[in-house]
């Protein structure tokens, strides 16, 4: 499906036309203005000898091996640092060259190690390679003069070694760190002989600032930098293309395999997501899928309070559907429904909505949407008549300023991220929004020119303050406004008010008024200005309300359809965008169209071959208060854990034990099996084929690796379910759902397994008008026709800090972990983040007695838990804040009900505690023990 070893060009392409044509060994090529004469003679079909060259960093011209000839110069120029000009003859094999190529290779091999046959890069080696492409013979120089043999072996990581004595200095880490991951961690420190790589300040690498994105790994040359799963198994010999299941970034990857056995994923050059680049969870964190914990055989038992007993696939989905069939019978068809998984396929949603309407006979189906971008697929809708994002992650190369909202790309879309700093340290100016001080405010050659430290849910009433800025100051694009918008004179007159100025909401948000305006006017005035924005604005009680803002201020400045600007959620989970698309909202079928829409149902009610009903069902907060009440009796949970996930813990567990049939079908015993009747195994990303959408609406293949270890796979299982509730539902490949999916939901139209296999991906709207896909959204008009501008009135959330509760509880994610930790805590990607911390601002904690690494309880009115302070300047005083990746300390045990106003997305951001340093354990006899959680019922 891909090659093994991708073509490396020499140095990276230059934009524009080809027009400058030369002659390189008496071959003709024509390149655009600018590249390099090495990349020239790779396009040619010649190859030119090189080591420090590679064509995802900058020329380097310090290995000297692609030296060449060119008629009408003297010497011998460095390829890769020689830029073509018309006409120029280059001769790349002569005699002078020759001999220059071998002398500087004698030199290289004079000083490294000659184990080439028990070396694990053995094969995998540029070194060893252009050793035989050069001709080298033999070596004059004996083995007593100074070597670096005795160098030392840097093995903290938990992924690769850094051994020393095979390094040769071309600085390919270096640059890759620099300018691919954009951390800066790596240095090549000293001169001439005495030159070495150094991570940090000279510490190891786990030490250091590095990351362990692997950009220097897949950079390196030679067996210096090796990861150790090739160390162990061997060296690949066959690869498979697939997809990330991690963030919603949606990286390519080659999955390499020696023989049955995966040894590494490798960032796929043409990923359209990617170009090549990963993170710690892609490159490195995939061994949760051999994880001994994997649930590999269904699991029943008659009372949550009996053991588990393994049963067959036949006796568990019998079980299942006799309980189904039997709830619904006692207690209407509405009794039952499900929650789609955002870290399934495609098609696996597809299958499981369809269920649910089909089978089930109702609507209540809903996703983990529902608790994270709920409000994104409201608020963009109401504006622009789509529910997604408006770019594609290129896009963002065009921007000259980047306004970003309640977002840590750095921790939570970290391949993006750099992406964003590469624009950054091009001269972008970046305007941060967030109560926490995130690294790209201050971080290696990336600096905000504003960071807007805000009170938590104060959002809405900051964009207002910059709409303000831009209606009163006559900074907006007026013949955009009046060619693409309706319903701005309105809006305008409403924003224009007195109470929306930056002086007035200075008091509510804390943020000084002037540096308000100065960053208003900062995006105003750019000629592409893009918004990037993440959880921080949906999990609030006015998600939906700012994203309308947000909106409202893009269109007011015309920074809309076209590169560089946009309006550009970042989505947390590998295919959240997909489930939403595939209708897994009660409201909505495939595509985002409302079940009440008579034509709709109709097409659907053809296809599927039954009748659908018009009334939306319940969302996942209706069917939990419904489950306390006894009127919803049975959930099937396909791939989210909702008893770590969801708000008010309590809450969520008194429903799921009120239930008399809870199935969770996932890899592993997680928080909420805890409660359930029936566990179905899941399979992981290497086992799956289907389809992935990331945040930028792009369709990427998934493809399997291995063949389903539990026997099945996921769709097949979701379908058999359906066949023994009654409604036959039957596909032999995954391939065959993508096609009725295409052949019912418009933006899909185009969409197949064969056209995402020719082209790699595509980006919906895919249709006969777009065959290829839609890189930037609303170019020439809206899909709703005009965009709309929507009063975006400041309601200030319920919830309050108080005397009790003094401190504002906000959380977030960490680099090396994903979502509640299922599987990044199976890897070795544990040994940066081993537990959760709370974030404290000195004077909160000095009034608390607190010290770094103390336990503190965290507590709200609604539950309690234990964890370890981290006192830190980055938040606020008043403001605390942690990560929710480990159940064991469980924070939404202490976040509220609270949810916004239109879509009952959860106010994860905002909850009142209280901080307490944890008494000795002598003090209390029944104190809960360090990472414990009490859930309190009721409020």
């Amino acid at each position: 499906m891909s090659l093994l070893k991708e073509p490396d060009l020499g140095t990276p392409a230059r934009p524009g036309a080809a027009t400058v044509a030369v002659e390189i060994d008496g071959v003709e090529v024509t390149v655009p203005p600018g590249t390099s004469v090495l990349r020239a003679a790779a396009l040619a079909g010649v190859d030119v000898p090189k080591l420090c060259a590679t064509d995802s960093v900058a020329a380097y011209g310090s290995c000297r091996l692609c030296l060449v000839e060119i008629d009408g110069r003297r010497g011998t120029p460095a390829s890769c640092t020689t830029p073509v000009e018309p006409g120029m003859r280059v001769r790349t094999q002569t005699p002078k060259v020759a001999k220059l190529r071998q002398g500087v290779m004698e030199l290289y091999i004079s000083d490294h190690p000659l184990d080439c046959l028990t070396c694990p890069a053995n094969g995998d080696c540029e070194l060893q390679d252009m050793a035989g492409v050069v001709g080298l013979r033999q070596v004059r120089y004996d083995e007593h003069g100074r070597s670096h043999a005795d160098a030392p072996k840097d093995t903290s990581n938990p992924y690769f070694d850094f051994d020393g004595s095979k390094c040769i200095a071309c600085a390919r880490c270096v640059r890759a760190c620099g300018e691919v991951q954009g951390t800066f961690a790596l240095t090549l420190d000293g001169r001439g002989f005495d030159t070495k790589i150094t991570a940090g300040a000279g510490e190891s690498f786990l030490d250091s600032e590095c990351v362990s994105c692997g950009a220097c790994v897949q950079a390196c040359p030679t067996a210096t930098l090796q990861e150790r799963s090739v160390v162990d198994l061997g060296m690949p010999n066959r690869t498979v293309l697939t997809t990330c299941a991690y963030c919603g970034v949606g990286c390519s990857f080659k999955a390499e395999l020696r023989g049955d056995e995966i040894v590494r994923m490798v960032p796929h050059k043409d990923g359209g997501a990617n170009e090549g680049h990963s993170c710690v969870k892609g490159r490195f964190a995939f061994g949760y899928a051999s994880h001994p914990d994997r649930v590999l055989a269904p699991m029943v038992r008659d009372s949550i309070t009996d053991d588990w007993r393994e049963v067959s696939w036949d006796e568990a989905l019998d079980f299942t559907a006799v309980r189904l069939r039997a709830i619904q019978a006692a207690h209407g068809p509405g009794s039952i429904g499900a929650i789609t998984s955002s870290r399934c396929t495609n098609e696996e949603v597809y299958v499981v909505q369809k269920m649910v309407r089909a089978a089930f006979g109702n609507n209540n189906v809903d996703t983990c949407a529902r608790v994270c971008h709920s409000p994104t697929g409201y608020g963009l809708k109401q504006t622009f008549g789509t529910s997604a994002g408006t770019q594609d992650f290129r896009s963002v190369a065009e921007a000259d300023v980047i306004l970003l909202i309640g977002a840590n790309p750095t921790d939570g879309h970290p391949v993006f991220a750099s992406r964003m700093k590469r624009r950054l340290r091009e001269g972008a100016q970046l305007v941060v929004i967030d109560p926490r001080r995130i690294d790209l405010v201050r971080s290696p050659h990336v600096r905000a020119a504003h960071h807007l430290a805000l009170r938590p849910g104060t959002n809405v009433a900051i964009v207002n303050a910059f709409a303000h800025v831009v209606v009163t100051e006559g900074l907006g694009d007026a013949a955009f406004v009046a060619e693409r918008c309706e319903g701005y004179d309105e809006w305008a007159a409403f924003i224009a008010r007195p109470e929306h100025s930056p002086e007035a909401v200075e008091e509510i948000t804390g943020v000084p008024a002037a540096d308000v305006r100065a960053a208003a006017r900062l995006y105003a005035g750019a000629r592409n200005a893009a918004i990037y924005y993440g959880l921080g604005v949906t999990e609030h009680s006015q998600g939906s309300t700012m994203v309308m803002g947000m909106a409202n201020l893009a269109m007011a400045t015309g920074n809309i359809g076209r590169d560089g600007v946009g309006v550009n959620p970042l989505r947390g989970q590998n295919n959240v965008q997909g489930s939403c698309d595939m209708g897994s909202f009660p409201h909505e079928l495939p595509g985002y169209r409302h079940v009440s829409d008579d034509a709709v149902r109709a097409v659907f009610e053809s296809v599927w071959g039954t009748e659908l009903r018009p009334e939306p069902g319940l969302r996942i907060p209706n069917m939990f208060d419904a489950a306390v009440d006894g009127t919803f009796r049975a959930l099937f949970v396909h791939g989210e854990d909702i008893a770590q996930s969801d708000p008010n813990t309590a809450h969520v567990e008194a429903a799921l034990a009120a239930m008399d049939l809870v199935v969770v079908q996932d890899l592993f015993v997680n928080e909420t099996a805890r409660f359930a009747h029936v566990l179905l195994p899941g399979t992981s990303f290497l086992e799956k084929d289907g389809t992935f959408t990331n945040a930028e609406r792009r369709i990427n293949r998934v493809r399997p690796v291995m063949a389903p270890r539990t026997g099945k796979h996921e769709w097949q299982i979701v379908c058999e379910l359906a066949t023994r509730m009654g409604y036959p539902m039957h596909y032999d490949h995954p391939r065959e759902i993508m096609a009725e999916i295409a052949a019912t939901t418009p933006t899909f139209a185009g969409v197949s397994f064969e056209k995402l296999d020719t082209e790699g991906s595509v980006q919906w709207p895919c249709t006969d008008a777009a065959p290829h896909g839609t890189p930037i959204m609303h170019r020439d008009g809206f899909v709703r026709g005009k965009g709309r501008f929507v009063e975006t009135a400041y309601v200030p959330t319920r919830e309050r800090s108080t005397r009790r509760f003094p401190l504002v509880l906000t959380t977030g994610r960490i680099l090396s972990q994903y979502n509640v930790g299922a599987q990044t805590r199976r890897t070795a990607n544990v040994a940066w983040h081993p537990e959760d911390l709370l974030e404290i601002h000195p004077h909160d904690a000095e009034e608390r007695g607190i010290t770094d690494g103390d336990d503190v309880t965290l507590t709200s009115r609604v539950g309690e838990t234990t964890l370890r302070a981290l006192v830190s300047d980055r938040m606020p005083a008043g403001v605390v804040y942690t990560t929710f990746h480990h159940p064991v300390t469980g924070a939404n045990v202490v976040t509220t009900e609270h949810s916004d106003w239109a879509t009952n997305c959860p106010e994860y951001k905002v909850t009142a505690v209280q901080v307490r340093l944890r008494r000795p354990p002598s003090a209390v006899a029944d104190a809960p023990s360090a990472g414990s959680r009490v859930p309190v019922a009721g409020g």
